[in-house]
């Protein structure tokens, strides 16, 4: 379905299930896509354990890349995230729950077709938030000592291109390319895994593809078909006979296309730089690429995504009126002069608020912190920002008059700039998690001249005054 305004996030209008088998595992598995609400991402939910816990699709949780992708947290794994992750970054949806009742999604047939036409019999619909993008400005790149590396590079949209070469006369250097995700429907979804015979035997003889049926892994012979071989696989793959193709591959199944290993490749990029948990608007070059990379790049640039977020700087006119004035402020606040240290609040939802300090020489504290050279102390600025996150607080209670809000905790403060007399600062805070028990867990920063100044993560209690 055509979306309205591509600057608004997605999810899917309704719940959609598919049954198959785990690749490695073999057991039976069904699959939910559940709509998700705005901001909320990706994430895995295990029906078949106590408790139902969910894992969001976060490059941190990454604990295994042999054999596919695994996140793990708590104890609780999902593995081959690769291929449903890639339906939903292929198909556009920004936020959706994937509930299992295993540890791993079915195969299906080894790509992401059927998770694409899940997803589309679900109807894709917009939701009432901005889309998060990470616009690439700089080259980012990664590379392991094997000669795999990945290059991000600034681009008008989501670009990616995949070089695959193993060192096989029967596979050869390959490769495949998308200009758009628009693209990754037609052109990349229904690519299928792939392997090479060497692999098979040794995972047959661990027992690691209980699922695998010779229906959905093409098969690459890269070396001598014995009879030891062919009985084996005759035998796990329950098939009268096997036999070679003349372009080197098993005879189970025909490719769709003759790169059909470097288009797979190419969907398991998009798939593991979904964990990066940002949609991307450059250029990616893979050269080589695996899981381990995949993920380890995705890490570096989660990273990077979230310090860029925190020097962000909001964007807002100082010269426009702001949503509360002082007054309004000290109808909400319990806080007073000299006491009180946000002035306005420009913007206030039920996640996110951002308030304005003027800083001046009346200042009482500059009295005698260094009088000679007037400097704002760090802990009045994690005060500042701790009463403008009061305000988010106290804006979920009907009568905020008549409640205290009470420090709890703060963790990971740090200071990077000088606040000096003549200094506007700007406050931000968003919610880490909901507001539960009057219990707020904030995420903080200060900013000043442009640049980040202070952050801190504070948690505080609002508790009715008796």
């Amino acid at each position: 379905m055509k979306m309205e305004n591509p600057n608004k996030q997605t999810t899917i209008q309704k719940e959609v299930s598919l049954q198959g088998v785990g690749l490695h595992t073999g057991n039976e598995v069904t699959l939910t896509f559940k709509p998700a609400p705005a901001n909320f991402g990706y994430a895995f939910k295990r029906m078949d354990l106590e408790g139902h816990p969910e894992i969001q699709a976060d490059a941190n949780l990454v604990t295994d890349t042999q054999r596919g992708t695994t996140l793990e947290k708590n104890g609780v794994k999902i593995q081959t995230t690769e291929h449903v992750l890639a339906a939903c970054v292929g198909l556009d949806v920004d936020n959706v729950l994937i509930e299992l009742n295993a540890a791993e999604p079915p195969i299906m047939d080894g790509s992401s077709k059927f998770f694409v036409e899940a997803l589309e019999k679900a109807s894709i619909v917009e939701l009432d938030a901005e889309r998060e993008e990470f616009i690439v400005k700089d080259i980012i790149s990664y590379a392991d000592e094997d000669g795999s590396e990945i290059i991000l590079m600034p681009a008008d949209n989501y670009q990616v291109t995949t070089m695959v070469d193993f060192g096989t006369k029967v596979l050869g250097t390959q490769n495949a390319s998308i200009k758009s995700v628009k693209e990754f429907k037609k052109e990349i979804s229904n690519s299928r895994t792939f392997s090479f015979l060497h692999e098979i035997e040794t995972l047959l003889e661990h027992g690691l593809i209980k699922g695998g049926d010779l229906n959905n892994a093409i098969v690459y012979v890269d070396k001598e078909l014995n009879p030891s071989t062919i009985s084996k696989l005759k035998e796990a793959f329950d098939k009268d006979e096997i036999h070679i193709k003349p372009n080197g591959i098993l005879d189970n199944l025909t490719l769709h296309y003759p790169n059909e290993a470097a288009r797979h490749k190419l969907l398991d990029v998009i798939g593991d730089l979904a964990l990066a948990g940002t949609r991307i608007r450059g250029k990616v070059i893979a050269n080589k690429p695996g899981h381990t990379i995949n993920t380890q790049f995705a890490k570096k640039l989660a990273k990077i995504i979230k310090t860029e977020k925190r020097n962000k700087v909001p964007q807002i006119d100082l010269n426009s009126e702001p949503l509360y004035d002082v007054v309004e402020i000290m109808n909400r606040l319990p806080h007073r002069p000299p006491f009180l240290l946000v002035d306005k609040i420009f913007e206030l939802s039920d996640k996110h608020v951002i308030g304005v300090k003027n800083v001046t020489m009346n200042e009482p504290f500059f009295v005698g912190h260094f009088p000679g050279k007037p400097v704002m102390p760090g802990v009045l600025q994690v005060e500042a920002m701790a009463q403008t996150g009061g305000i988010l607080a106290l804006s979920t209670v009907p009568d905020p008059e008549n409640y205290l809000t009470f420090f709890m905790k703060m963790d990971n403060v740090k200071f990077k700039q000088m606040v000096s007399p003549g200094d506007t600062l700007i406050f931000k805070l968003e919610l880490i998690s909901p507001i539960r028990r009057g219990i707020c867990h904030m995420q903080a920063y200060t900013y000043v001249n442009g640049k980040l100044a202070s952050e801190a993560e504070l948690m505080a209690q609002i508790v009715k005054q008796k």
